[in-house]
């Protein structure tokens, strides 16, 4: 079979299409470097499949049927070595309510729920919206400078109240991808308190760095198993959030029980578009993503040098996955950071929301051409103050 080659040199106009991403700045000349959406066009496979259910001609309500289980099955135990069943699957029309509801589900009210910081931002949000307590434990650095959880801070925080362990990994926005030792003292961690551990896994087919492995929370023993929510979707790695479509796994019968009755009535179904693209990503989307990931490679290569040789103000610790890069600015002594860069061009997301002041993360899930100018911009910004 002869290896098609993908274009992600080059992308389509997205203005006029109601994007998030390029509508914010509508009529602005800032470059946008932000929110979570690549601006590559997906796999043409998922093209694809997604005529294919259009040509259909008939979009009703779907159910999870057997196409998106099956390749939703074969997809966790090819790619990350997971025998999952398909009553432990629930669809999903995103991971945002996954999470809020989570917090609902597994906890009452006056329960506390904890996390890492800085993370990404509805990790905070969730419990507040719920009525629950937030305990934020602030990421640390290990003796290699990479970012990795605070197990002795977490045993500092942790109360008898504290029901839940929010976890993301691969992490948002830091890169890392945490080893099966790492993840393990978060599992005896949640073992001794007795908590339940969502973990969002969202970014794990984007692991970049060809060192590194993603390990499914869920396959390192049968007892953490018993205490996990795994969610996932394709829609970071084939840049489908548009479809929304997101899964659970809960092995225990008694927590999938619980969530299914709380999302009951709430969460409505998943549109048939959804289930195609989801079907497609898995079942014909690899060669696509393979590509991608040598992309990004490069593009964070490039970003990584460039920052650290033109931007000495900005602090980069290195990343081993995601498209979203996390800067420390502090040492630049900006008032307003994300103010600064838009008003020189740039549109970068704000790390205050993440738990991370003074820090910004940009999306460098896009073509090269783009991410030199967006940098040129920004060296220019901080050259010309």
């Amino acid at each position: 079979m002869t290896a098609h080659s993908y274009n992600f040199d080059t992308c389509p106009d997205r203005t006029g299409y109601g994007s998030l991403k390029w509508d914010k700045y509508k009529g602005r000349d800032i470059l946008p470097l932000w929110v979570a959406d690549m601006d590559f066009e997906t796999a043409p496979e998922i093209v694809e499949g997604l005529q294919k259910r259009l040509d259909h001609g008939i979009f009703g309500y779907t159910i999870p049927h057997e196409a998106p289980i099956e390749a939703v099955l074969n997809y966790l135990d090819r790619a990350h070595n997971y025998s999952a069943q398909a009553n432990w699957l629930n669809f999903l029309p995103g991971l945002v309510p996954a999470i809020n509801l989570c917090c609902h589900a597994f906890t009452e009210p006056g329960d506390a729920v904890m996390t890492a910081t800085p993370v990404y931002p509805p990790f905070l949000s969730a419990p507040d919206y719920a009525g629950r307590e937030l305990i934020k434990v602030p990421l640390c650095l290990n003796t290699e400078d990479q970012w990795t959880l605070d197990i002795d801070a977490m045993e500092a925080a942790v109360t008898p109240k504290t029901k839940i362990f929010v976890l993301c990994s691969p992490h948002n926005p830091v890169g890392r991808v945490l080893t099966r030792e790492e993840l393990t003292g978060i599992a005896d961690f949640c073992e001794r308190h007795d908590l339940i551990l969502i973990s969002d896994e969202i970014h794990c087919d984007l692991v970049f760095d060809e060192t590194k492995k993603h390990t499914v929370t869920a396959t390192l023993s049968e007892q953490i198993a018993a205490r996990t929510v795994t969610l996932m979707a394709p829609s970071k790695t084939y840049n489908l959030p548009g479809l929304a479509c997101a899964f659970s796994v809960i092995e225990d019968t008694k927590l999938r029980l619980q969530f299914q009755k709380t999302i009951r009535g709430i969460i409505t179904e998943v549109n048939c578009f959804g289930y195609a693209g989801i079907e497609a990503a898995y079942n014909r989307g690899e060669p696509w993503r393979q590509q991608l990931l040598t992309y990004l490679r490069g593009n964070y290569g490039l970003l990584y040098k460039f920052i650290n040789e033109e931007l000495s103000g900005i602090t980069f610790r290195p990343m081993e996955s995601t498209y979203l890069a996390w800067f420390d600015v502090n040492a630049l002594g900006l008032d307003n950071p994300i103010k600064f860069f838009e008003d020189n061009g740039v549109g970068l997301t704000d790390g205050g929301p993440f738990g991370g002041q003074q820090h910004v993360r940009l999306n460098f899930g896009c073509p090269r051409s783009r991410l030199v100018e967006g940098l040129e911009k920004m060296k220019a910004a901080l050259d010309n103050r």
